[in-house]
């Protein structure tokens, strides 16, 4: 016989609590491999694919795309196992295909009970959630069917032991025929669905977190609601129905409400102002990445003292520099230079002169930590939003290394693809908004950094340059720091360096 085991969300590292369905990549009836991808979820770091530890056929999953998920909640069940009444000759092939010409049972089960660690050993499971590949699935056992097995259902306690399909189509999927969307219930049920019930002191007959989670969201009292499912069990269609009829009934009271309200004898189009209700506002849920960077901005305001200070400099020189940097050609030619590369190494030098700006605060032994590397974060702006990946041992790298690495972690941004592991760490960050058309700007700190590093963009201006008036190329540098790990001489010395380099590249000469 088949056994059904509940898969939930793991522990995806870094501190992470929760994270949000962006696609499923099986469906309801689908057969799986063991470490096969079925979901793929965002977090507040990066998006992953999470694959499945059990091989077997999914028979339930908790949650539609853009739902999100704290860590431990259920994310799919799975069928491990051939079912009695079904006769195998091998073992089972992943791949949807199986799963429709009836080599598998489709219809949803309840979730395991039973804890996640025993139902691996005894299903064969690899027990890997995110690492770890090369453990077999569990070969299908060959059974002949029974005729005193074919009317029985699963039970709703106990260990959950399929013995024969429940013959009712998932919710989370939209039926072959009929109207695309609408959950069909049971067959051997006999209320309708959302029908009202007295109320009971007795236990809910509900088994789907998402069922639950759906009422609570609407304020409907599964109580009160008389299921259309197996023994009375509450399905999806019938909270649906219950929403609907309860948006119905408020409905009806808003018209009865405004047509009492409206003066007798007044024009429909003269009562229409009145009786139309103003636009709502639009509420978007803080998480994901837009979560995570509200987290971490407002932790920096509340904990770090934070003090800015900037200056104008002349960056002629640097784009000259930069220019025959990438002009040269032959033997000599080298892959090109960005501007934000030549600012990153200068960064990593001025921090080798003022290290107090390359620390870290731990507030309840109350020491400042002076970091002995640099990891560089970098701003990057990408659809997702705001994200600073983070350039290991910049400190231990020239122009050019620093420049590769930009690049490459500046791609794996865009397209969504960075780890946690390339966001986090991070003990300084370079914040170059000039790309996006300003000057200047006041930067929040990246906790637990110490310090950060705002260019504006960089743009022809008058100068006096060796005495006259002249057109230069000038940028302004803002420098965010911790007042408590450096008073403003240590900040000032450090964003004066940077201006120097600027201004002079030959200055970092001396340290190469």
């Amino acid at each position: 016989m088949a056994q059904v085991l509940e898969f939930k969300l793991p522990d995806l590292g870094e501190g992470l609590t929760e994270a949000e369905i962006v696609r499923w990549l099986v469906e309801v009836g689908d057969v799986v491999a063991i470490d096969q991808p079925v979901v793929e979820v965002e977090t507040a770091k990066a998006m992953v694919e999470v694959p499945c530890p059990y091989g077997g056929v999914v028979t339930a999953r908790f949650g539609e795309e853009g739902t999100e998920l704290p860590v431990g909640a259920p994310l799919l069940t799975v069928a491990v196992g051939a079912p009695e009444g079904l006769e195998t000759s091998g073992p089972v092939t992943p791949g949807p295909s199986g799963a429709r010409n009836g080599s598998a049972p489709s219809g949803p089960s309840s979730p395991s009970s039973s804890s996640g660690s025993s139902a691996t050993e005894s299903s064969g499971g690899s027990g890997n959630v995110l690492v770890g590949y090369g453990t077999g699935a569990p070969a299908a056992r060959r059974r002949r069917i029974r005729p005193d097995r074919l009317d029985r259902t699963p039970t709703l306690s106990g260990a959950l032991t399929v013995e024969a399909p429940v013959p009712e189509a998932p919710v989370s999927e939209a039926p072959e025929s009929g109207a695309p969307g609408v959950p069909v219930p049971a067959a051997s049920s006999t209320a309708a669905p959302g029908s009202v019930a007295p109320v009971s002191d007795g236990p809910v007959p509900v088994v789907s977190p998402l069922v639950r989670r759906l009422a609570r969201q609407h304020d409907i009292d599964l109580r009160r609601l008389t299921g259309s499912g197996p023994d009375g069990l509450i399905l999806r269609a019938d909270v649906d129905c219950a929403i609907r009829q309860a948006e119905e009934t408020e409905a009806a009271k808003t018209r009865t409400a405004r047509a009492a309200a409206a003066p007798t004898g007044a024009s429909p189009a003269a009562a229409s102002p009145a009786a139309s209700a103003a636009p709502a506002a639009e509420r978007i849920p803080l998480r994901g990445v837009r979560g995570a960077v509200a987290d971490k901005l407002s932790r920096s305001r509340t904990e770090i003292p934070d003090a800015t200070c900037w200056v104008d400099a002349d960056a002629t020189e640097l784009m000259a520099v930069r220019a025959a940097m990438n002009a040269a050609t032959g033997p000599s030619a080298w892959p090109k230079v960005s501007v934000l590369a030549l600012l990153a190494r200068i960064c990593t030098a001025a921090l080798a002169r003022f290290p107090e700006l390359n620390s870290t605060v731990d507030t309840e032994a109350r020491e400042i930590v002076r970091l002995p590397g640099v990891h560089l974060g970098f701003a990057a702006q990408t659809e997702r939003g705001l994200v600073v990946p983070v350039v290991r041992d910049a400190h231990t790298r020239n122009t050019e290394s620093i420049g590769a690495e930009i690049a490459r972690l500046t791609e794996l941004a865009r397209t969504g693809k960075l780890s946690p592991a390339q966001l986090t760490g991070g003990t300084f960050t370079l914040n170059n908004y000039g790309v996006f058309g300003v000057d200047g700007s006041t930067p929040i700190i990246n906790h637990p950094e110490a310090a950060m590093l705002g260019v504006g963009r960089i743009m022809p201006k008058p100068w006096v340059y060796q005495g006259e008036l002249a057109v230069r190329q000038v940028v302004q540098l803002s420098l965010s720091f911790d007042h408590r790990v450096c008073d403003g001489g240590t900040a000032g010395g450090f964003l004066r360096y940077v201006a120097d380099c600027v201004e002079q590249p030959a200055v970092l000469l001396r340290t190469l």
